[in-house]
């Protein structure tokens, strides 16, 4: 994956590191159907590129994402949705692999929605993220009503769905809900160096880690052991498994291989 322009969306690697970037500045990052289907695209790529790891999402111009643009919405009747990942190319179906969020600017209702589809948010400072959909006699139906429990205490969520009141991102840090506030126009930054840490990880160990760790509310407490070995299993009987085990033995880096 090299660095293109594709319409509305951006898509640059280095490193093993994908950096996908909404790119209408001009609807503060909202997006339309076409730039639905180039997210999702952009996430079939990093799943299906053995040389990709990590996925990092940004917005560009100083704001993450508006998110539904309604005015093409208005023009079109087409809703920002891809047959397979769901809204925004994402919320449905986010990557297989992990995928970071960096925010600048405002992230609310479907922005915020996008933000929560990711498994770690990087913010700048003046960041704000919010669920105002009920003051605008809608529901957040992207995600929001079902993730945003998962991540902050359940009567805070409720709070933040029934009143619409937005979230700075020092507050967000203090719920655990961010994993790092940064100064304005550093979020990218940070988390490229969140993303290049992760990175240098197994690549089978940290997709099976997120895979656990995203199943495993649903299972039984009778259950998650046996369930938890049919996803590391494979990982403890692999190459990079023994590779891992020398390279500790020998006082050197490790050389993965993806197998």
């Amino acid at each position: 994956m090299t660095a293109v322009e594709a319409a509305s969306v951006l898509v640059s690697s280095t490193e093993g590191v994908a950096v996908v970037t909404i790119n209408r500045p001009h609807r503060r990052n909202a997006v339309d159907a076409a730039t639905a289907a180039l997210i999702a695209a952009a996430f079939d790529e990093l799943d299906a590129d053995p040389e990709l790891r990590v996925g990092v999402l940004t917005g560009a111009g100083g704001y993450f994402s508006a998110g539904m643009d309604l005015r093409a919405y208005a023009e079109t009747g087409d809703r920002p949705v891809d047959a397979r990942r769901g809204g925004f190319g994402i919320v449905g179906r986010p990557p297989r692999k992990p995928l970071i969020a960096a925010v600048e600017g405002p992230a609310l209702g479907g922005g915020f929605e996008i933000a929560l589809a990711c498994d770690l948010i990087v913010a700048g400072e003046s960041a704000v993220f919010g669920l105002p959909e009920v003051r605008r006699g809608l529901v957040a139906s992207g995600g929001g009503m079902l993730r945003l429990p998962e991540r902050i205490p359940r009567n805070l969520a409720t709070e933040a769905v029934l009143t619409g009141r937005p979230f700075s991102a020092a507050r967000c840090a203090e719920l655990g809900l961010v994993n790092a506030v940064v100064p304005d126009g550093d979020a990218l930054r940070a988390a490229r160096e969140l993303a290049a840490e992760i990175a240098a990880n197994a690549p089978l160990a940290v997709q099976a880690s997120k895979a656990v760790m995203g199943a495993a509310p649903d299972w039984t407490a009778a259950e998650r052991f046996a369930r938890q070995e049919e996803l590391i299993g494979p990982v403890r009987a692999s190459a990079d498994a023994q590779e891992g085990a020398r390279a500790f033995a020998e006082k050197r880096p490790p050389r993965w291989q993806g197998r």
